[in-house]
């Protein structure tokens, strides 16, 4: 096929596929002196020196799902400036509303939601933009989350070092299980009962997607050489990622990797990978083995679940589940419920 035939080609739903958007970083991107981590691949937030402290940038969209948006948007961005060491301090967002299906009311739930979870973390909704929008069917938001943190606290994806032990908080997939349960609730209800739908809606609250505390607790719990969110594409994707940004190799222990039960119900159920799934709510650390083994201690004192499940090895090993290699997800599986 010629790159001009290539070029034509429609992508499919989800994230742009890791090489292109690459590409696209390099040829399209320019940064002044003052950007201490810019775009790149398997980083989760952009760092600008401000003088004393570092600001530190997220934004995000919520567009899978349309219930409970103001709750997401404010985890998904929190998260991601949490796994750089800072604590989220300032959010804007910007709303887009469909027409002819807008009410007051449910523009007054979207803020209630976004300003209760707001105060939950102590960040202050300082600005955005609100319109109704041609050609939506459903809502869609997108946060811009800023926080800041002290010089030489950074932890980048980047940081990542041979040795290291990937230690996950919670399991897989949290957030994906969620949206599912949201998305197919009427089937899921007249298979499983209202008690189970109800559980697997509630995974967005209990095990909860946010992992600000985790991972603030883990930069101050000791050494710590990277954090990553995986989102979209499930915890592989945010494995390759994490892989990517460090030049480094992974071997995955996958009998240790902590599925949920009712994800493991719902991924049988439309056939789907739970490695591949919207994994926000979980949090892959890497950190020098004795302080993984005093970290998972202190989450199992703190009523956090974790798993060791894996360790960094050399780049030209690859990464390896088992005795296999860790399968890549185009995109997250979460899509295969849309096509209908």
């Amino acid at each position: 096929m010629s790159r001009e035939e290539n070029m034509t080609e429609f992508l499919p739903l989800g994230k742009l596929p890791l090489e292109f958007l690459e590409k696209l970083i390099k040829k399209y991107v320019h940064t002044d002196a003052r950007v201490v981590v810019g775009p790149r691949i398997g980083e989760d937030a952009t760092v600008i020196d401000c003088g004393e402290k570092y600001l530190v940038a997220k934004t995000d969209p919520i567009t899978f799902v349309a219930e409970d948006i103001g709750y997401y948007i404010i985890q998904v961005n929190a998260n991601d400036i949490a796994t750089m060491g800072a604590r989220p301090k300032w959010f804007l967002a910007t709303l887009l509303l469909p027409e002819k299906t807008t009410t007051e009311k449910l523009v007054e739930d979207i803020f209630s939601r976004v300003s209760r979870a707001c105060q939950e973390l102590d960040i202050s909704l300082c600005g955005g933009h609100v319109e109704i929008t041609y050609g939506l069917d459903r809502p869609i938001i997108v946060g811009q989350m800023l926080g800041e943190m002290e010089k030489g606290k950074l932890i980048r994806s980047s940081g990542t070092r041979v040795g290291d032990n990937i230690l996950l908080t919670k399991g897989i997939a949290i957030e994906g299980t969620s949206v599912i349960a949201r998305e197919r609730g009427e089937e899921l209800e007249k298979k499983f009962g209202k008690e189970f739908l109800q559980r697997t809606r509630n995974y967005l609250y209990e095990p909860g997607i946010s992992i600000v505390r985790e991972a603030l607790m883990a930069v101050e719990s000791g050494e710590v050489h990277a954090m990553h969110d995986p989102t979209e594409g499930g915890l592989a994707t945010g494995l390759y990622e994490l892989s990517k940004a460090s030049q480094t190799g992974m071997i995955i222990y996958e009998e240790k990797i902590p599925v949920l039960p009712e994800c493991q119900v719902l991924c049988e159920r439309f056939g789907l990978n739970p490695l591949g799934l919207m994994a926000s709510g979980a949090l892959i650390i890497a950190l020098p083995p004795e302080d993984s083994e005093k970290l998972h201690a202190l989450y199992q004192q703190e009523g956090i679940k974790s798993s060791i499940i894996g360790k960094v090895v050399e780049k030209k090993a690859g990464l390896s589940l088992g005795q296999s290699k860790l399968p890549y997800f185009a995109r997250d599986e979460i899509t295969k419920i849309f096509k209908d």
